[in-house]
């Protein structure tokens, strides 16, 4: 009997190197994605986009744009566990989001939304995903459909809050 979908996928786990410190005493932004980075490598295996897939079918993904939230600190040697969901996906892009979690503490201390594009890499253009990939997604999808929407999806930069914009 196959497994069910873990609601969030969770299995990513890292530590907060000394080289990622920064002279503030805390995770250098650039790590950030460096570690969200490294935590998506998983999520996209988990989705089925495994090395040997892509392999395989000659193919990969390029991300497109992504949207970054420093909620809390962290700092050298914290543990840090990501959890991530798919929140929507077409033949040819993969929108998903992630929270980076202090391991022992429990807060979140970032967010992540990216959105992500399947790649031939023979013309490194974007190409439709094979009909097994969609299945795939198609179940995490509403697996993880279940899960509450995150107030970061879509956020935009602003100095403004929303209610200010809106008055002009």
């Amino acid at each position: 009997m196959k497994s069910p979908i873990p609601v969030p996928f969770s299995a990513a786990r890292e530590r907060v190197r000394k080289e990622w410190i920064d002279y503030n005493g805390h995770l250098n932004v650039g790590y950030y994605h460096v570690a969200f980075d490294t935590a998506a490598d998983l999520f996209f295996d988990f989705l089925g986009l495994t090395a040997a897939f892509r392999a395989l079918h000659g193919a990969s993904t390029f991300a497109l744009e992504s949207h970054l939230n420093f909620l809390r600190e962290v700092k050298e040697g914290d543990g840090l566990q990501f959890e991530a969901r798919l929140i929507d996906f077409d033949a040819k892009r993969i929108h998903f989001y992630m929270e980076m979690m202090h391991a022992d503490e429990g807060y979140v201390a970032a967010s992540y939304e990216s959105l992500s594009a399947y790649v031939s890499m023979t013309t490194r253009r974007t190409a439709a995903m094979p009909a097994e990939l969609l299945d795939r997604m198609a179940a995490v999808k509403t697996a993880h459909a279940a899960l509450p929407r995150p107030w970061q999806l879509g956020h935009t930069i602003s100095v403004r809050p929303p209610k200010a914009r809106e008055a002009g």
